[in-house]
């Protein structure tokens, strides 16, 4: 029986969970592009009584287009919920540009789909612009080379998993395992991932060993307008004076756009905010070594004893307790 013989009669037996899209472009890594495909294979036969899979297909990119070339569970349309652009082999210096390819991802993020990058993949993705303004990592090696071709990428290469929400970077050229178990345990659970980690051999990624929930963003709902909202509250999250100025922008009255959102991602449009600023203060938290009530102002908040507050009711601890327990930084 071929790999996909098997893929084909294991997807007629389980629940897909996610539609996942790894990008070949010229020079890019195929260690990353097997080892993902294998690792969310692997993941998804230790998700215990209840058989659930991730679907994973290759798109090919070249001067006339992007083409799947290969997918685990070939039939149904795709609906892509994320997509992988993997290292390259060849250095960025020497990296030719893709602008299919950043076509094609920019429509892929519009209509839904979580994008992520690896190490020099990190190049790909810039291209797209979608990355302007925004903390994305690479490689230490590269970092100077893309601040200098994308002035606009707000540079995060001490890290090496950035999560954006709708946006996803990861560091090293071996980073694509640990954005790959980042995304397993969001998938299918900590458990899953933590079996799939100890069944590689590897460590499993730092931040998805907290003992509470993490904040999921749904992009692949199919409701537009909401889609939009959520690009501008993760791009502007820290600048943002509230949530007024959505419904109109949508084109909408606050109360249709109020229905629309919380249908959609299952929050209110404040309640969303609220998430996607404490989100990047627990990465804050985790990761440096900035005062509280600085990381309250940087994330959006004036007022640091609601910022505690906030905190707290959404993390189930206060700051500094979180930062004790979680933190790096030193």
């Amino acid at each position: 029986m071929t790999m996909s013989e098997a893929y084909r009669t294991m997807s007629q037996q389980v629940d897909l969970v996610a539609d996942i899209g790894l990008l070949l472009y010229p020079g890019c890594q195929l260690a990353a592009i097997y080892g993902l495909t294998d690792l969310f294979r692997i993941a998804g036969e230790w998700t215990g009584e209840e058989a659930r899979a991730i679907r994973v297909s290759h798109w090919q990119a070249d001067d006339t287009g992007v083409t799947c070339i290969w997918d685990s569970h070939p039939g149904a349309p795709h609906r892509l919920t994320h997509v992988i652009a993997p290292p390259s082999i060849i250095m960025p210096d020497r990296m030719a540009p893709a602008p299919t390819a950043a076509v094609w991802l920019r429509d892929r993020h519009t209509a839904g789909a979580t994008l992520c990058s690896v190490c020099a993949g990190a190049f790909v993705l810039a291209e797209t612009g979608l990355i302007d303004g925004r903390r994305a990592t690479t490689h230490w090696a590269f970092a100077k080379q893309l601040a200098q071709r994308f002035p606009k990428v707000k540079l995060a290469d001490e890290d090496m998993v950035v999560d954006e929400g709708d946006i996803m970077t990861a560091g090293g050229i071996l980073a694509w395992a640990d954005l790959g178990l980042t995304l397993v345990g969001r998938l299918l659970g900590p458990a899953t991932m933590l079996a799939t980690a100890r069944f590689l051999l590897v460590d499993p990624p730092r931040q998805s060993q907290r003992p509470f929930a993490q904040f999921v963003p749904r992009f692949d709902h199919g409701d537009d307008a909401v889609r939009t909202s959520q690009h501008h509250i993760h791009a502007h999250a820290e600048t943002m004076q509230g949530v007024a100025d959505l419904a109109k922008q949508a084109g909408m009255t606050g109360r249709t756009f109020l229905r629309r959102f919380s249908a959609a991602t299952g929050f209110t449009p404040v309640e969303y905010l609220q998430q996607v600023r404490i989100a990047k203060a627990r990465e804050a938290l985790e990761r440096t070594l900035t005062p509280v009530d600085r990381i309250a102002w940087d994330v959006g908040y004036s007022d640091p004893a609601a910022f505690r507050k906030l905190f707290q009711k959404l993390t189930g601890l206060p700051p500094a307790a979180y930062r004790q327990q979680f933190g790096i930084g030193g």
